[in-house]
């Protein structure tokens, strides 16, 4: 019943096997679950995904799959069984709780009563007894009191959600990706470039030659350090929301950009670079990095490379405490100025598409406070931003 799933978490990469469904129908067989959306969720990513790399592939497949599905009776009865619902629900259950339930007729009867007012309310609700919403003893919504109700958005405070609706996190973005690489990789390489250095060393035949003739016949033999990258490249991701659309690409050049640059240094950040930025996802609100302390750390003489859509709402970018997620001291505008006169040459680019970048103010802003240095993320748009980062002047 879930092969479909299997195919479709596949088909966008993850590289799962036939031996690792097998043991996400088992742990459902094994009755490792029960009727929660959530834990379905986390269930099948840990026993199908084994490198949190691919949790974005995951969540993606995870989300098409399940849009598939015609109705939430469809969702229950292709996970678990009718049977077993109520079976569990008359285990786990207190008798009074049961009561309760069935004021709505039970299971089914829920599900139903949800869509059907889902389709009547017209507007947001809070408190009260009937409408989806916030508070109250509805069955449907948050913070509620209900023992069986549908939790849609927000963060449980009672427990008592049946079900539980909610928006993917950020993802580091895969390093691995192989197709559609190659150009961008033969666009990024003209930036390289060559000296001899480092550790490593190499046969050098024509001073081998020339000292072994010198010394009268007698083998002398040279060595020269290998040559290597010489240019330090800094690339900022912004990640999530309305950059959703453009993972795969970013995901190919940042695949790119760490085949061809040893020296390659990479933070993430969200619509706009405030004072902090981030190299984990998954941990962004714990480990964070200052943006003054790469100031710090990195000379002058870096690469420096933004890759956002640069796309926003204007006082994001211009007053302090204009971050969605945070209180921000100084405006994202005040930092993109740092960054861009503190390193020699650095540029933006922009995945979306150039005939639409005048319809966006925050974009064309952006573009200014970069001394009109954004370029289009295409081959012919990174070609052009290389080619400026490898000017000497």
């Amino acid at each position: 019943m879930l092969v479909n799933l299997f195919n479709t978490v596949k088909g966008y990469g993850v590289p799962v096997t036939l031996r690792e469904f097998l043991d996400l129908l088992t742990a459902l067989d094994k009755k490792l679950i029960f009727a929660d959306w959530n834990d379905f969720y986390y269930l099948s990513r840990t026993m199908l995904v084994k490198d949190e790399k691919n949790f974005d592939k995951f969540d993606r497949a995870f989300d098409v799959y399940f849009k598939g599905i015609e109705n939430m009776d469809d969702l229950i009865k292709m996970i678990i069984p009718e049977d077993w619902i109520r079976k569990q629900f008359e285990k786990e259950l207190t008798p009074e709780e049961l009561k309760k339930i069935k004021d709505l007729g039970g299971l089914e009867k829920l599900l139903q009563e949800f869509k059907k007012r889902l389709e009547e309310q017209e507007k947001q609700h809070h408190g009260g007894n009937k409408w989806i919403g916030t508070a109250g003893t509805s069955p449907f919504g948050n913070d509620g009191n209900h023992p069986n109700g549908i939790r849609l958005g927000g963060k449980s405070n009672k427990g008592m959600a049946a079900k539980v609706w909610e928006d993917r996190t950020f993802k580091n973005l895969d390093d691995s990706l192989q197709l559609g690489v190659r150009n961008l990789k033969i666009a990024l390489r003209k930036l390289r470039k060559m000296t001899r250095k480092g550790d490593q060393f190499e046969f050098d035949l024509t001073n081998t030659i020339n000292s072994t003739a010198k010394n009268a016949g007698y083998l002398e033999l040279e060595y020269i350090r290998e040559k290597m990258n010489d240019i330090n490249l800094i690339v900022f991701f912004d990640i999530g929301g309305s950059m959703d659309p453009f993972v795969k690409v970013c995901e190919e050049l940042f695949s790119a950009a760490k085949s061809e640059f040893k020296n390659l240094e990479y933070y993430y950040f969200h619509n706009c670079i405030y004072e902090s930025v981030w190299k984990d996802n998954f941990r962004r609100n714990e480990n964070r990095i200052t943006t003054q302390s790469i100031l710090s750390k990195f000379t002058k003489n870096h690469k420096l490379i933004i890759v956002g859509d640069a796309s926003m709402a204007p006082y994001e970018l211009t007053n302090p405490g204009g971050s969605i997620e945070h209180w921000n001291k100084q405006s994202g505008e005040q930092w993109i100025r740092k960054l861009n006169g503190y390193f020699h040459k650095s540029v933006w680019l922009n995945p979306v598409h150039e005939d639409h970048w005048d319809y966006t103010s925050s974009i064309n802003m952006i573009s200014g406070l970069m001394d009109k240095k954004m370029f289009p993320l295409t081959i012919s748009g990174i070609s052009d931003a290389v080619g400026y980062l490898s000017k000497r002047h």
